[in-house]
């Protein structure tokens, strides 16, 4: 099974990288971004039998900053 694993930062931790890259969009006149925010996407093939509360311990473990970062999973549909 393939699951994507969204992470973000939480509302109201800054995040430089997101400002720079608001800025840089500002500089080269795209008008209209009114904020940015920056995470990151991780995929995985785990078994077909892994189930949520397997998947939570691994991004609360691991894959997730809990102090600073949510994460949202996503199970793919299959092609």
């Amino acid at each position: 099974m393939k699951v994507r694993i969204l992470v973000r930062l939480k509302p109201g931790v800054l995040d430089p990288q997101g400002r720079a890259v608001h800025h840089s969009l500002d500089h080269m006149g795209f008008e209209g971004v009114e904020d940015v925010r920056i995470g990151r996407m991780i995929e995985m093939e785990v078994a077909d039998g892994t189930d949520d509360a397997t998947l939570t311990k691994m991004c609360e473990q691991l894959l997730a900053n809990m102090v600073i970062e949510d994460f949202v999973i996503e199970k793919m549909e299959p092609a």
